[in-house]
């Protein structure tokens, strides 16, 4: 048998999810401080299992960084040492 944990029900991963759009919400509104969305966060990690904290952490990181590099361009590398 295996050591996991059953995953969330549906009615459970809803509740996740709303957990974290709100969180996401406040981080939006408050420019990514997430000193000020606290009481969000603390919600978002009681809904969600910490596997999914993680990976929803870092999708909103790489979405936001994804957005920058969309409306900000991105630099090329240029190696100096290329002819």
């Amino acid at each position: 048998m295996s050591d996991k944990p059953a995953p969330p029900l549906k009615a459970e991963r809803k509740k996740c999810w709303d957990a974290r759009d709100l969180f996401w919400k406040c981080l939006d509104e408050n420019g990514g401080d997430s000193g000020k969305c606290k009481q969000w966060r603390k919600g978002y990690e009681e809904a969600c299992p910490a596997s999914w904290v993680t990976h929803f952490d870092r999708k909103w990181k790489f979405d936001k960084y994804k957005q920058k590099l969309e409306t900000e361009g991105y630099e090329p590398i240029t190696d100096s040492k290329a002819t």
